[in-house]
């Protein structure tokens, strides 16, 4: 697993050219999966973004910020070969819905801020004012 994390003063998903969901200050994640995820990298991940310490020596959990959640496949994109990009590594989609949808509800069940999600598989525009900038890469499979 994994997620792309960036610091936002704001965020929202569109899809259809409607403002679908948003947050204010808080964390957006954008989250791709592979064939081997399970819900120890949930907790592990979960357990990261919460108390991750980004906001002025304080987390996410501390202070009662937003989180979003969006799937993105092309976080597992390889270009070893060639300049096409290959999706071999990235779960296939039927697994990655049930992957991100129980990733979501680990969430959920673990922080307790607002969460918001985009749609699994729809073609969204995500539009973020980021915060500083700052952005965080985590793997799950690599504890880093």
């Amino acid at each position: 697993m994994r997620i792309v994390i960036q610091r936002v003063k704001s965020a929202k998903v569109i899809i259809d050219n409607r403002e679908y969901s948003s947050i204010n200050n808080g964390l957006l994640c954008l989250v791709g999966f592979c064939d081997s995820d399970t819900f120890v990298d949930f907790e592990w991940a979960t357990n990261k973004i919460k108390k991750i310490k980004i906001f002025n020596n304080s987390s996410l959990e501390h202070l009662g910020l937003d989180l979003m959640i969006v799937s993105q496949f092309t976080l597992f994109a390889s270009l070893k070969k060639g300049n096409k990009p290959s999706w071999s590594k990235a779960a296939s989609p039927e697994l990655a819905e049930k992957l991100y949808n129980d990733f979501i509800q680990t969430c959920k069940n673990h922080i307790l801020n607002p969460i918001k999600t985009g749609i699994f598989g729809a073609d969204m525009q995500i539009d973020l004012i980021n915060d500083g900038p700052f952005t965080l890469i985590i793997d799950t499979k690599r504890k880093e």
